[in-house]
């Protein structure tokens, strides 16, 4: 049981909550409400499977980096609770059953499941060499709509190309946000944040524009797809919640950076959810 919780904590499960909603939108678009309860299942544990798969491995390779960071030297590896090797069998595990799973959806899903795998494991090393690592991530969650797509479509439509985008950007943005914590350990290892590269006052300005993109997006999503009221309230106050994310992180205050990453960003992709979810039901 120790070891469960261990693998939980290592992989924060409870952060699941960001790609889940928007694997289970993009699902929900393409079936017009909710599709058979195969589908359903298949879905959710697609996007888990990778999920445990991109933090794992994530957390194996910058074990020795995670070990000189104050923020981070008491995760699981560097604090000693888990081996290397234990985690590195746990990625495997789960990649195999991640691909495995697409197999029970339909033949596209299966093919682009190790296109899919590479990306989530890549974003690991993008830190090492580039300062859009972020947007790595974000294109690492920008799959998860698609995914939920093809899966009940068994095809890829330029609509959900929209829906990841934004998913990409609104990533992208409050990763970046988040990395603002790390600016100055980032600068003395050499590694490639984009706040350690132009500074905090620049960071949030791209953050700032790269959700504001996110709004024209998903507004442009909702308007191809022709959806309703529902949709757009949702929208609306999902929108707010960015705006009134980006009130909590300033230049000379980044105290309540967690609250803006976890909290806000939370809501944010269940509210989407929800108000899509009563778009076709109400």
């Amino acid at each position: 049981m120790n070891r469960i919780l261990e693998v939980l904590r290592m992989i924060k499960i409870e952060h699941t909550i960001f790609a889940l909603p928007f694997a289970l939108l993009g699902m929900v678009f393409a079936a017009k409400g909710i599709p058979n309860i195969k589908t359903f299942l298949l879905v959710i544990l697609c996007t888990l499977f990778a999920r445990n798969a991109a933090m794992a491995f994530n957390r194996y390779l910058d074990a020795d980096i995670d070990a000189k960071n104050p923020r981070t030297k008491d995760r699981s590896i560097p604090a000693g609770r888990l081996s290397r090797f234990f985690v590195l069998v746990f990625v495997i595990f789960n990649s195999i059953l991640f691909i495995a799973t697409t197999y029970f959806l339909n033949p596209l899903a299966f093919k682009l499941s190790p296109i899919a795998l590479f990306v989530v494991l890549f974003y690991s090393y993008t830190k090492r060499f580039t300062s859009f690592s972020h947007l790595v991530l974000g294109l690492a969650d920008g799959i998860a709509p698609a995914g939920g797509w093809i899966a009940v479509t068994g095809t890829f439509d330029k609509e959900v190309l929209l829906l990841s985008l934004a998913v990409m950007l609104w990533v992208a943005g409050f990763d970046i946000l988040y990395s603002l914590q790390d600016i100055e350990f980032d600068r003395s290892q050499g590694l490639y944040s984009l706040p350690s590269k132009i500074g905090v006052k620049k960071s949030l300005f791209v953050s700032r524009l790269f959700h504001f993109v996110v709004v024209l997006l998903l507004a442009y999503f909702g308007y191809l797809t022709k959806s309703g009221l529902w949709y757009w309230i949702g929208l609306f106050i999902a929108s707010a919640l960015l705006f009134y994310e980006h009130t909590l992180v300033k230049e000379d205050d980044l105290s309540k950076i967690d609250m803006a990453f976890f909290t806000v960003n939370g809501f944010f992709s269940i509210i989407i959810l929800i108000f899509s979810f009563l778009n076709f039901y109400l």
